[in-house]
């Protein structure tokens, strides 16, 4: 007779994010998580949260005496102070990406877990994603022999709120699209990034950072690598946006289409026509959520580790760098 699994116990630190609540309904319908709390510095929107899944609202404290591990949801700027509470009070952390808005934050939060008995991971969900499965199968069997390439986008929506407001999340498209892709390279070529030279600048949107972006950069082995991180999508958008890859071998080339498995149709009715698309495929966050469920109940690290978040800080920070000075800049951490 098979024994039944002890649930394990997650709760929610701030619900500032949008991806707050595709996150708890995955978790609400696993079979081995309790749900125990969510904590908030907005008290209105934590507790609207909680109404929202049926879970008590919760102070800070009082969430972390009650859980096995947390999803960190909040603003870019607020990580590392969750982070530190989390890691004081013993409990395991998922952070949204990108881990912190600077490498001196990210750094701190590297060496705080370091000193701590928490695991942390980051929330990259790309890396589960089915094509990025398949292309890195493909690339561990040589298929297409040695890259020398590579061409990435993850064009989308301007999110708005806090996501704009450069105090709050350090910056714009540059650092909330670009981190996903690099991440996604480094980790399937074994490879970091070793040189960033952006364009970026304000031009879709009337907003206090830039939405448009194209980082052309080279990795350590010398591959040359570009991504259009740019919020270019219109609001009227059928879908919220992309995440590619082009990978070019010297015998064959990979192309990733996160997103590929969308139905795209039209409706009609009394006003225009309208586009609409629905993503049939897997999805991406199922298998960022089970990794850090299963990494708390067996005391083991989620997929995405922290020094893989803080090198993709760095990615960004040495962009940043690169558009004030208009020259190529080297990643350092």
């Amino acid at each position: 007779m098979t024994q039944s699994k002890s649930p394990v116990s997650i709760g929610i630190c701030s619900t500032a994010h949008v991806h707050t609540n595709a996150y708890l309904s995955l978790l609400s319908e696993m079979d081995d998580v309790n749900l125990v709390g969510v904590a908030d510095e907005n008290e209105p929107r934590g507790r609207d949260t909680a109404n929202g899944f049926d879970m008590p609202y919760c102070s800070a404290d009082e969430l972390l005496t009650l859980a096995d591990g947390v999803v960190i949801c909040s603003t870019n700027a607020d990580h590392r102070s969750w982070i530190r509470q989390c890691a004081d009070a013993g409990v395991d952390v998922l952070c949204e990406k990108p881990l912190a808005p600077t490498v001196e934050d990210a750094e701190n939060i590297v060496r705080r877990v370091e000193k701590s008995d928490i695991s942390l991971g980051v929330a990259m969900p790309l890396r589960f994603s089915e094509p990025v499965a398949r292309a890195h199968r493909a690339l561990d069997r040589d298929v297409i022999g040695t890259v020398h390439s590579i061409s990435g986008t993850n064009r989308g929506k301007m999110p708005g709120g806090w996501f704009v407001d450069p105090d709050e999340s350090g910056g714009g498209a540059v650092m909330d699209h670009s981190v996903h892709i690099v991440d996604l390279v480094q980790y399937l070529l074994d490879e970091e990034v070793s040189e960033v030279y952006c364009l970026s600048g304000t031009r879709f949107h009337d907003i206090p950072v830039e939405d448009v972006n194209v980082l052309s950069m080279e990795l350590e082995d010398g591959t040359s690598f570009l991504l259009d991180g740019s919020w270019s999508r219109p609001d009227e958008w059928h879908f919220w946006g992309d995440a590619t890859l082009e990978l070019v071998g010297d015998e064959g080339v990979i192309d990733v289409d996160c997103f590929d498995q969308t139905l795209t149709y039209t409706t009609t009715g009394e006003s225009d026509a309208k586009m609409n698309s629905h993503f049939w495929g897997s999805n991406p966050n199922t298998g960022l959520i089970e990794d850090f469920v299963t990494a708390v109940r067996h005391d083991h690290s989620p997929m995405v580790t922290p020094e893989e978040g803080l090198a993709a800080v760095a990615v960004v920070e040495a962009a940043y760098e690169s558009h004030e000075s208009g020259d190529p800049v080297q990643v350092e951490y």
